[in-house]
């Protein structure tokens, strides 16, 4: 794919149907599945893409599908779920380094006696994609878009990172990283948004897309699909540099200033690039009737957040006390999901934040409302105390050193302290710290006691 491509690209109608049985039970098993816990009991076809060329010893389809499953209240009966974005192969047969990317056998439709496969674990399909964001190809309704101001070099080996996520990246070559949202909604995604908005800004905290896919899909809104970025070869992750500075025994008071002054660098940047907005009594009634809403429900689910209930109210009502008592705030665009996992630290000692997506559980349009910073610095707080409960014994002592140089760093650069508006900044952990409660009980019970010990803190007379 040297030069543009543009072409159609036909799908045989048999394809879904061909698929439905194996993808019932090979996709409630992925990590970035958000529907588990419910069967799959069918899927529709948003839309299908053949990316090579029919005839080959290589299928390669491009899917986005909706799983059908039972709604949360039996009496609604099956409804359409989330959309996911697959990229299947199909093959005679499997080497054996492909293995751990079976999917099944067809044993009807256009695939029948075929192998097909998570192609992503596979180095030529991937290669495909590159190739596409090279040529700024055009197939069927899929985009391939990219920066043009930025090379994409040829023979970059490709290389699946297997760790679990939410969404799944390849690395070319240490050179960049195409991250593929599974979970897709039409619309603006953050992820691609704001770190371009960066970029004209000129910040170097967030790596400048270099490339993109996009669907378009008849009149409406096009879905983001995926993101081309420069690999930041040789970075640590945060929360694995954090672990392995607390095992050790090491300070990492220094980190964390710096890591504050780089979260304040991109709020300054999003406040300079999008729009603001202030933050009345109109404004934060809403904002706190969630907060509340969320405490009721999280404390009926969850038996052990009762006795603190009540003194975790009490950081709404102070919020809502001084929002009523005419305070305002000022809200911009935000990180969103901000925590030690989605930091790099290059070997020069910088940091960069990366996904932008938010969290994918919240419709997209909440994802892309302006924010109060703090909301930010509040997940960015619980993530040193996550941290900090990781070792044994529990390090609290530490987590209070990293917070407080996290909130001194952000303080150098933005001129304001996290810490002096403590009304704010308490209701934000109280309402993460919530959250946190409620995903451990269902999904990490050994990690519960982790937000139990920032609940007790945040609901006592004076939680500092």
């Amino acid at each position: 794919m040297s030069e543009a491509v543009t072409r159609t690209a036909s799908i045989s109608p048999g394809l879904l149907a061909s698929l439905d049985p194996l993808l019932r039970e090979w996709l409630p098993r992925q990590r970035w599945f958000a529907g588990k816990g419910r069967p799959v009991v069918g899927f529709s076809l948003v839309a299908a893409t053949e990316l090579l060329p029919p005839g080959g010893t290589l299928g390669l389809y491009h899917l986005l599908v909706q799983a059908h499953q039972p709604a949360l209240a039996p009496h609604q009966g099956t409804a359409p779920g989330d959309c996911y974005q697959l990229l299947i192969g199909a093959r005679e047969a499997l080497p054996p380094r492909l293995a751990p990317a079976l999917i099944g056998h067809p044993t009807e439709g256009p695939l029948a006696g075929r192998t097909v496969y998570e192609a992503l674990h596979d180095p030529r399909p991937a290669e495909v994609l590159l190739e596409a964001l090279r040529s700024q190809a055009r197939i069927g309704g899929l985009r391939f878009e990219r920066d043009t101001g930025q090379e994409i070099g040829t023979g970059l080996v490709p290389r699946l990172i297997t760790a679990e996520q939410s969404n799944s990246s390849v690395v070319f070559g240490d050179t960049f990283i195409l991250k593929l949202l599974r979970r897709v909604v039409p619309g603006v995604n953050p992820d691609l948004e704001l770190p371009l908005a960066l970029a004209h800004e000129g910040c170097a905290r967030v790596p400048a897309p270099t490339g993109w896919i996009r669907a378009e899909l008849g009149g409406g809104e096009p879905y983001v699909l995926g993101v081309l970025q420069p690999f930041l070869q040789g970075a640590a992750d945060g929360w694995e540099l954090a672990l392995r500075e607390l095992a050790k025994g090491e300070d990492f008071g220094a980190e964390a200033r710096e890591l504050g002054r780089a979260t304040a660098e991109v709020h300054t940047a999003l406040a300079r690039a999008l729009p603001t907005a202030t933050l009345g009594h109109a404004q934060l009634t809403p904002l706190v009737d969630g907060m509340r809403s969320r405490l009721e429900a999280a404390a009926r689910a969850v038996p052990a957040l009762r006795p603190f209930e009540p003194g975790l109210r009490t950081a709404f009502d102070a919020l809502a006390e001084r929002s009523a008592a005419g305070h305002t705030w000022t809200a911009q665009r935000i990180h969103g999901d901000l925590h030690l996992g989605q930091c790099l630290r290059s070997p020069a000692g910088d940091w960069s934040l990366i996904d932008f997506e938010g969290e994918p559980s919240k419709p997209l349009a909440e994802r892309r409302m302006a924010q109060p910073v703090v909301r930010d610095i509040a997940g960015m707080l619980r993530s040193f105390d996550y941290a900090a409960h990781s070792a044994e014994p529990p390090a609290p002592a530490w987590a209070a050193a990293c917070r407080a140089a996290y909130c001194a760093g952000y303080a150098e650069v933005s001129g304001e302290d996290p810490r002096a508006d403590a009304v704010l900044l308490r209701a934000h952990e109280t309402d993460k710290a919530v959250y946190e409660v409620v995903y451990e009980a269902r999904h990490r019970p050994d990690w519960l006691p982790v937000p139990l010990s920032a609940v007790h803190r945040l609901a006592a007379p004076d939680p500092s």
